[in-house]
């Protein structure tokens, strides 16, 4: 769902696998087959592709190069995977295709082990203003007074050192760019994360019939977490809300247990080769009451229609729009108010688990091939209970198609 959910997730984890009792701890996931051994990372080609991509929207954008800090953007160009402190290591792309990698002197190697593109790597000493580099590079072609693309989680420092070292420049945002790549997944992406939901699908399988009452979210989130590894994922989170916790999109830090009767919502996903899944289910320990079932289902008819309004050329926005309309003739909501939606419909989702654009009122983007969302619109009911079925979809040349298929009922929540 959202960026957030190790609040009780690997928090609560990181104190209690280590004293799990073994029938709690996943111990029997040997079984488990590799669903990723086959998958395909991203090719030097593919990468060298994006590159030319850029290059094209930098050109049609007036801007002449872009400045990309360590994170997915950094390797879904150049293949780089780094991160971020007080020493800057960054890329900078030219409206020609060149690519330039800048990085503490200390840091060549290591960044260079990574490093999957043709680039000319700029050093820099510790007395030294990193972008002073970029700049001399830069200027060298003919790049030192005009517009400089920055992407746009870029921090201040660099900026500021972008302009210190370049002070006829011009920063200006660089999302045009960076969206214009990174929002269309190609086949090999769109393979990639195939394969993530098809291990958080056969995880969710393998977790829930080890669900006992009285467990805590760490112990589920464990037993998650093991068969996710096992099958060939990389676990990224692993979020249970039990009881009334349920309500609250992110939870509680209220002490909760298994218990018959009561909503358990799952919100988990993987990585392979870092694209990523996330899928939400929500069900009954036990036997449901009929206010559950119903909530459920509206909740789940919900997600059909997000996904029959989602169409190639439909702004994105229409498609929450879509499931607000729906639900206040329900009586929910209306708009975000509770009981209700008090969310977005989705998010995109590729390299970030979160990822523009979304499904989100007054989106104006429009829907195209290759666009990747999350399908959420959860119910929720303060003081109550919520529920929220969560699967993720893509945009094809002829529409919609599903990366995991949404459950027919609450008594059959994973198929």
């Amino acid at each position: 769902m959202m960026q957030r959910r190790q609040f009780l997730g690997a928090a609560a984890l990181g104190g209690l696998v280590a004293t799990l009792p073994l029938s709690v701890s996943a111990a029997d996931t040997a079984g488990l087959p590799n669903l990723a051994a086959n998958a395909i990372p991203i090719a030097a080609a593919e990468r060298q592709a994006r590159i030319a991509r850029a290059a094209a929207l930098l050109r049609a954008n007036d801007i002449d190069a872009l400045l990309i800090e360590p994170g997915s953007s950094l390797v879904y160009f150049t293949g780089v995977e780094w991160w971020r402190s007080e020493r800057l290591t960054a890329a900078v792309l030219t409206r020609e295709g060149e690519v330039a990698i800048v990085t503490p002197f200390f840091e060549e190697p290591s960044v260079r082990e990574s490093l999957a593109v043709e680039a000319e790597v700029l050093t820099w000493n510790e007395d030294d203003n990193p972008l002073a580099a970029v700049g001399i590079w830069l200027g060298k072609r003919g790049l030192a007074k005009r517009r400089i693309g920055i992407e746009e989680t870029v921090r201040y420092f660099a900026v500021d050192g972008l302009q210190k070292a370049m002070p006829n420049a011009t920063p200006v945002n660089g999302a045009p760019v960076v969206r214009g790549c990174r929002m269309h997944k190609s086949p090999a992406e769109i393979a990639l994360m195939q394969v993530a939901n098809d291990i958080t699908i056969a995880a969710y399988r393998h977790t829930a019939p080890r669900i006992e009452a009285g467990m805590i979210p760490a112990q589920i989130g464990a037993i998650m977490a093991a068969a996710t590894n096992a099958l060939g994922g990389k676990s990224e989170f692993e979020l249970v809300l039990l009881g009334e916790a349920s309500a609250y999109p992110h939870g509680s830090g209220k002490p909760q247990a298994v218990k018959s009767g009561e909503v358990v919502l799952m919100d988990c996903g993987a990585t392979v080769h870092g694209y990523q899944s996330d899928i939400s289910r929500s069900f009954v320990h036990g036997k449901a009451s009929p206010r559950q079932r119903q909530v459920w289902d509206q909740m789940r008819r919900g997600q059909d229609v997000a996904f029959a309004a989602a169409k190639l050329g439909t702004p994105a926005g229409k498609v929450d729009d879509a499931v607000r309309a729906y639900y206040e003739g329900l009586g929910w909501g209306p708009g975000y108010k509770l009981p209700g939606t008090s969310h977005r419909t989705g998010h995109g989702i590729g390299l970030d688990g979160h990822e523009p654009v979304n499904l989100v009122r007054g989106e104006t983007t429009k829907l195209a091939p290759g666009m990747c969302f999350s399908n959420e619109p959860g119910i929720y009911i303060p003081g109550a209970f919520g529920i929220r079925l969560e699967d993720c979809f893509y945009m094809t040349e002829t529409g919609a198609k599903w990366f995991s298929e949404p459950p027919s009922s609450i008594d059959k929540p994973f198929g």
